[in-house]
């Protein structure tokens, strides 16, 4: 069964707008990711269907994913 083909608009990482120039209509030089890095490990973080035919946010550019919380230890009452 054929997957939907990411969206232009939107990361698919996160799913916010991406903030994407190309995809207003805009020159690329516009864009956003051509004026700040973006982070090797989200993009490796993308699905395989979206490399190459999705962009990313500025905020997930560059952010970290959440490193999960462990829960707080019970302390037993005495």
């Amino acid at each position: 069964m054929p997957t939907a083909a990411p969206t232009t608009t939107h990361c698919p990482l996160c799913g916010q707008s991406n903030g994407c120039a190309v995809a207003a209509g805009l020159p690329a030089q516009q864009c956003w990711c051509m004026h700040e890095s973006v982070s090797r490990d989200a993009l490796a973080r993308l699905p395989a269907e979206a490399r190459g035919r999705a962009c990313i946010c500025p905020l997930c550019a560059r952010e970290e994913p959440a490193a999960p919380q462990a829960p707080a230890p019970v302390v037993p009452n005495p």
